[in-house]
């Protein structure tokens, strides 16, 4: 259940217009790391949570709602960067206010150049925030990743935040408004603290790593291939102990050798690492009864229903 409260999350506000920053914004009201995209993640990936993981389900819900009340920032925002857009298009061409707002036929030429290259406010939305990209390109749902394993969609959505907050902070260098960067400020830092619940939940899922059910073979978790020529440059990705499950790297000077010598890499033996084929599958039935289990005692036999309301009291109903 919904309830829209007319106030706005962040008061946002903006000192001048500005068509051609509106444009620009477009890209976290309709783009593909906006905050449509991020409230429709989140609300989908929140489904497959319900039984397993309630606490999750809440916090996906609730992230997910408040990227709703991010995106009615966001559209609020864009409407105030065309006044003088909106409703005067529908004026006489010669006498409408946003060309009276327009000093001079040079300022009109430009308005009308603009209209060209940018015709999603000028002449398809008439002055209101479109879901598009700053492009123009329509919202698509294949912007939503959610596969139904909440270690992967968790690690999606980190991801997630911080390319949106990337976004927001190059958007903050094309306006000098600085109503329009405070609330750019106020929503690039709600994606720094979502990114941090995000991982906490991770984090309280164990093991969630390697993401999924099944283990990785130890022949090839931890081997580095050094399928380039040049430079070669040595780090803790391919050399020490790997940053999950602390095996040694195994770097591969001549991968094309080892191939060879190895029918296919099908005769390799694991190295530098304590586990073993039979453990792994050991690890995957393991693991496998876990998660199945998780659902299984959290989905009831019986009466099935998504919400648990309190009965009444008088006819037990």
């Amino acid at each position: 259940m919904f309830h829209h409260v007319k106030e706005l999350q962040f008061n946002a506000r903006v000192s001048k217009p500005d068509p051609r920053f509106a444009r620009l914004l477009l890209e976290q009201f309709g783009g593909g790391n906006g905050e449509l995209k991020a409230a429709m993640q989140y609300f989908v990936q929140a489904f497959s949570a319900k039984t397993p993981y309630p606490d999750k389900y809440d916090l996906l819900m609730d992230i997910a709602t408040e990227e709703f009340s991010h995106l009615e920032v966001v559209g609020s925002t864009i409407q105030m960067l065309l006044t003088g857009v909106n409703g005067e298009l529908k004026d006489a061409a010669d006498q409408e206010e946003i060309m009276q707002l327009l000093d001079g036929p040079a300022a009109r030429e430009g308005f009308i150049h603009e209209a060209m290259v940018n015709p999603q406010f000028a002449v398809l939305s008439g002055g209101g925030p479109m879901l598009t990209d700053s492009n123009g390109v329509p919202w698509t749902a294949a912007y939503v990743d959610a596969v139904g394993d909440l270690t992967v969609d968790l690690r999606s959505n980190i991801a997630a935040e911080s390319r949106a907050k990337i976004v927001y902070e190059y958007l903050m260098k094309f306006t000098d408004d600085p109503y329009v960067k405070q609330t750019l400020g106020f929503l690039m830092t709600r994606e720094v603290a979502h990114y941090q619940m995000f991982e906490a939940a991770l984090n309280t899922i164990k093991p969630n790593f390697p993401p999924g059910v099944l283990q990785s073979d130890p022949r090839y978790s931890n081997r580095y291939y050094n399928m380039s020529s040049g430079a070669e440059f040595r780090g803790p990705w391919n050399e020490g102990a790997s940053t999950q499950m602390g095996e040694a790297w195994q770097y591969t000077e001549d991968p094309l050798s080892e191939v060879s010598h190895t029918n296919g890499l099908l005769d390799l033996e694991p190295e530098g690492t304590e586990r073993t084929l039979e453990s792994m599958k050991q690890a995957d039935e393991e693991l496998s009864k876990k998660r199945s289990k998780e659902v299984k005692s959290s989905t009831p036999k019986e009466e099935i229903q998504w919400s648990l309301y309190k009965k009444n009291s008088q006819n037990g109903e």
